[in-house]
């Protein structure tokens, strides 16, 4: 039987963090996984009906924009993630992962549904549209730092890798929607209604989430961290009788060895992260920016310019080239969801490195083929879907990694800092590839290009090679110690350096 946390005025002790570990799959887990992987898909389908439909927005029977002022649409939608996952992080480990998770959620319907209501060219409209694409954006980001943290927080450890990588390569499932969503109603609705119709898709579908996202409870380790003991106890009771219930048998115990003390601490920020990144944690600092910097370069380079490439190169007519994108996106899906389980089975080490080195040494190949005149549209996206079969599932271990090997306690913050630096390198990729695309008759020049992303790909994987840590099955607590906990029960998990800077940072947020 598990027991309850013991208390003192200054510390707590308990089983919640094992006992939440010990757990088999329930249908908790399945609605945790429903209710909260829907971001990937809402980021997916805004992105995608956003693309689609720029090229109508032109036209002067909708909102007869300039081809600047649709191309900035999407910059500023990014520069609303970047600013919604540094805001709404630390407010995520300031204040809990549900509240968060919810209000992020209404800002994005709030947002992305304010966009169709659009109405005029004018530079107040042309305003009015890029505050709601900012707004939407900033909920998006906000979900990626919350919700990561609130999956890692309460999967089993041993589910924990192929649960998060599948969830963050749902995106492309979301990419799959908002391609079919923007042909059917620009094609069978017209664009002068079928436009509006497609940004009101997503704040549908997340006006039905957000009532399943209600009867979700808070992340017990958070609470448990932020001297909310009995709370958490309550908490972790109830998953564990609806367990019980689903199983219809006891659950398996935790054992008492496994039971952690913790001294809840306070003001811990942004502050707090960048003292870890630079003493402590500096090589998984290097770890995560390499792992997000790189994977951002080469999916914004690819993605944003590859009807560029079918037009420009093989001649695919404009209004054809989104179709080529359901192509790409299934190569991206099937990678995480197919191959996921393989992080927690063979480790973090083999399947990061070998899907980033992978995935870059296939890319330079099909530069070469592509240099050599070999390929055609078709056989161009095939080799896109193979090359992204594995890029995928590394790129969702990229986030994987950034959101457990470092503290509870800063948990978001680092989703957070590190989704913000890969978006600022990532926005370098377009700008480089569409210039070396230009007007499609050098393709030495796009040959170059890609043997540049292929090579950021495999850099990225040597570096996990050498500084990839082995979070397979491990509990969150032993990859990286809460700032609060207490005589860590495996200290073998910390070089005595790290143990000294821990003790420092968690006594300087109690002051």
């Amino acid at each position: 039987m598990s027991t309850n946390p013991k208390t003192t005025p200054q510390t707590v002790r308990s089983l919640i963090p094992a006992r939440l570990d010990a757990l088999p799959w329930t249908r908790f887990h399945t609605r945790l996984i429903t209710a909260l992987g829907t971001a990937w898909i809402l980021d997916g389908l805004e992105i995608t009906l956003a693309g689609a439909v720029g090229g109508v927005l032109t036209n002067s029977d909708t909102l007869h924009l300039s081809s600047a002022a649709v191309g900035s649409i999407a910059t500023v939608y990014l520069v609303g993630q970047v600013a919604g996952a540094l805001i709404f992080g630390r407010l995520s480990d300031k204040l809990g992962r549900r509240k968060l998770f919810t209000v992020t959620l209404g800002i994005y319907l709030i947002g992305s549904g304010l966009t169709a209501a659009t109405s005029g060219a004018g530079a107040g409209w042309v305003a009015f549209l890029y505050l709601t694409r900012f707004i939407a954006g900033a909920g998006i980001g906000g979900e990626y730092a919350a919700i990561n943290s609130a999956i890692d927080e309460m999967i089993p450890a041993r589910y924990r890798g192929r649960v998060d990588i599948g969830v963050n390569g749902t995106y492309w499932a979301g990419s799959i929607i908002g391609t079919l969503v923007s042909l059917l109603l620009l094609n069978a609705i017209g664009p002068q209604l079928g436009w509006r119709l497609g940004f009101l898709a997503g704040p549908a579908l997340a006006g039905v989430i957000i009532y399943v996202r209600r009867a979700l409870p808070e992340s017990p380790r958070w609470l448990l961290t932020h001297g909310r003991a009995d709370q958490a106890e309550q908490t972790m009771s109830a998953i564990e009788q609806q367990a019980r219930t689903d199983l219809g048998q006891p659950l398996p115990p935790a054992g008492d060895d496994r039971a952690i003390e913790v001294h809840p601490i306070r003001f811990v920020g942004y502050l707090t992260l960048l003292r870890l990144l630079v003493t402590s944690y500096r090589r998984r600092a290097v770890l995560g920016a390499s792992l997000m910097i790189t994977q951002s370069f080469l999916y914004n380079a690819i993605f944003f310019t590859y009807t560029l490439v079918l037009t420009k190169f093989y001649h695919v007519s404009g209004t054809l080239a989104p179709a080529y994108l359901i192509a790409f996106a299934v190569g991206n899906l099937a990678g995480p969801l197919l191959i996921g389980r393989l992080f927690d089975t063979l480790g973090r080490k083999i399947m990061i490195s070998g899907t980033y080195i992978t995935s870059g040494a296939l890319l330079a190949l099909a530069a070469w083929l592509f240099d050599a005149g070999y390929l055609t549209a078709v056989t161009q996206t095939i080799a896109w879907c193979v090359i992204f079969f594995f890029a995928s599932a590394g790129a969702s271990a990229g986030y994987l990694t950034v959101s457990e090997i470092f503290p509870l306690e800063v948990r978001a913050e680092a989703i957070a800092v590190f989704f913000a630096i890969a978006q600022c390198f990532g926005a370098i990729g377009p700008i480089l590839y569409g210039a070396l695309i230009g007007d499609g008759s050098d393709p030495a020049r796009l040959f170059t290009g890609y043997l540049i992303g292929g090579g950021v790909m495999i850099i990225g994987g040597l570096t996990e090679l050498v500084l990839g840590v082995q979070a397979q099955n491990q509990p969150l607590e032993e990859v990286a110690r809460p700032l609060s906990a207490i005589a860590p029960l495996h200290k073998a998990a910390y070089s005595p350096g790290m143990l000294r800077s821990v003790t420092r940072t968690a006594a300087a947020g109690n002051q």
